[in-house]
C-alpha cells in the first residue's frame, strides 16, 4: 500500500482542541473536508492530536483511518444523534444522586475516595466502548496509513500535561516543562481522562495517577503534533475568534451592571482552559515562522526549531454561545432544575451551556456551521492539502 508520507512531502498534522459539546462543529469540518478530497482519497492526516472532547474525535478519526470517509461519516452519525443522556446521568435519579455525593464529598469529607465531580459520565464509557474499534489504531499504523495519533491529559498529582501517543516505534518520547510524551496504547480510559472537565466530569485513574482534562496545563497545544513529526498543522479550533481578528470578534453586548452569575464566570474560565493557551500558542508559533524566515536555512541552528511550521487555522464564525441559548430548550429537565440556580439556563450563562448541551439540535447546528465554515476555505484546505491542481471529487450536499 503507498505511503502517506515520504522525506519529499510534508506531514501533515490535525489538531483538535476540546471544548465539550462544542467539538460537534469539528465534525462539519472534518465532513466538508471529506467532501473536498477525491474519491477513494487516503487519510491525508498522517498525525492526529485531540485534547477533551477532540481526544475523542481524533481517536475516532485514527480507528477508521484505513477508511477516511467512511469514519467521518461515522463521526457524523454519531454527533447528529447525540442526547445528553448518552454522555452523563441526566435523568433525576442520577443528577440527585451525583449532587448528594458532590455536596457530602465537597462540604462534608464524605466518600473521600470516590472522585469529585458534578455530572456521572458512565454513559460516555459506555458510548466509546460501543462505537469505537481502537485495534484500527494499530492496524493504520501498520499499514501506513497513519503515523501516530495522540490525546493529551494533565496529571493530578505530577502537575504535567501528559500526551499519550500510539503510533510508529521510531518516535521517541518527549520531556518539557510541565510536558510529556508517553507512547502507550490508547484506550478509552485516555479518552475520558483527556475529556473529563475539572469538577464537572470525574478525574480517571491511569496507572498509579488520577488524570483529567489536558487544557487544563496545556500551555503549548501545538507542540505535541510536532513532536510526532508533523511538518504542517491543520487546527480546528472551538473559539469564534482564534486570532484576535477585529473582523470576527463578538458585538460587545449591552452592560447591565448587574454581578456575574456563578455560570458567568464559570463560562469564562472554561473559556480560559480550552481556548486561550490554542490562540497564543498560534501567535507564537506565527512569530517563529516569521523569525526563521529571516534566517537562511543553511544557518539554521541545529535543534532550535525555526523551520517554519505551515498553519491553517478553521474556527466558528459564529459565537458558540449565541447558538447554545438558542437551544437551551433542549436541555433535560433534571438539568435544567440543577444549572438554573448557577444561572446556566439563561442567556447570559450560556457559555458553560455551549460545554455541556449534547443534545442533536445543537450538534447538527454546529455540524452545519463547520461544514459552511470550511467550504469557505475551500481554496485554503486544497491549497493546504496539496489539492489545489489535483481532479476533484464532486461536492456533496452538506450534512443534515
Amino acid at each position: 500500500m503507498t505511503q502517506i508520507d515520504s522525506p519529499q512531502q510534508p506531514i501533515t498534522g490535525l489538531i483538535l482542541s476540546g471544548g465539550g459539546a462544542r467539538a460537534a462543529y469539528q465534525v462539519g469540518v472534518l465532513a466538508a473536508i471529506a467532501d473536498l478530497l477525491p474519491d477513494a482519497a487516503q487519510n491525508p492526516f498522517p498525525v492526529i492530536v485531540g485534547t477533551s472532547a477532540g481526544a475523542i474525535n481524533a481517536v475516532g478519526l485514527a480507528c477508521g483511518a484505513m477508511h477516511f470517509s467512511e469514519s467521518i461519516r461515522r463521526l457524523t452519525r454519531v454527533w447528529q444523534g447525540f442526547h445528553t443522556h448518552q454522555v452523563y446521568r441526566s435523568d433525576w435519579p442520577g443528577v440527585l444522586r451525583q449532587a448528594s455525593r458532590f455536596i457530602g464529598h465537597s462540604l462534608l469529607g464524605l466518600g473521600s475516595e470516590v472522585p469529585v465531580a458534578l455530572l456521572d459520565s458512565q454513559p460516555l464509557r459506555e458510548l466509546l466502548q460501543r462505537e469505537l474499534d481502537m485495534s484500527g489504531i494499530a492496524a493504520a499504523v501498520r499499514h501506513r496509513q497513519l503515523r501516530a495519533v495522540a490525546v493529551t491529559a494533565f496529571g493530578y498529582e505530577s502537575g504535567q500535561a501528559v500526551t499519550f501517543y500510539q503510533g510508529r516505534a521510531t518516535i521517541d518520547p518527549w520531556f518539557r516543562h510541565r510536558r510529556v510524551g508517553v507512547p502507550t496504547r490508547l484506550s478509552v480510559d485516555h479518552l475520558l481522562a483527556s475529556a473529563s472537565i475539572p469538577l464537572i466530569f470525574p478525574p480517571v485513574k491511569i496507572n498509579r495517577e488520577y488524570f483529567g482534562d489536558g487544557a487544563t496545563r496545556q500551555s503549548a497545544p501545538i507542540s505535541p503534533a510536532l513532536h510526532l513529526g508533523a511538518s504542517r498543522v491543520l487546527v480546528v479550533g472551538v473559539s469564534g475568534n482564534p486570532r484576535g481578528d477585529q473582523a470576527n470578534t463578538q458585538q460587545v453586548r449591552t452592560q447591565s451592571g448587574k454581578p456575574p452569575s456563578l455560570a458567568q464566570i464559570s463560562g469564562h474560565m472554561l473559556n480560559s482552559t480550552f481556548i486561550d493557551s490554542l490562540e497564543g500558542d498560534i501567535e507564537l508559533l506565527e512569530r517563529l515562522n516569521r523569525m526563521g524566515r529571516l534566517i537562511p536555512a543553511e544557518l539554521h541552528p541545529r535543534g532550535l526549531g525555526l523551520a517554519p511550521v505551515e498553519v491553517l487555522v478553521v474556527s466558528p464564525s459564529q459565537p458558540l454561545e449565541d447558538i447554545a441559548a438558542r437551544h437551551r430548550h433542549e436541555l433535560p429537565a433534571a438539568l435544567r432544575m440543577f444549572l438554573r440556580g448557577p444561572g446556566a439556563t439563561r442567556a447570559s450563562g450560556a457559555g458553560v451551556l455551549s460545554y455541556l448541551l449534547f443534545e442533536a439540535g445543537y450538534c447538527n447546528e454546529l455540524i452545519e456551521l463547520g461544514y459552511q465554515d470550511a467550504m469557505a476555505k475551500k481554496a485554503e484546505l486544497l491549497d493546504f492539502l496539496g489539492l489545489a491542481h489535483a481532479p476533484m471529487a464532486q461536492v456533496v450536499a452538506q450534512p443534515a
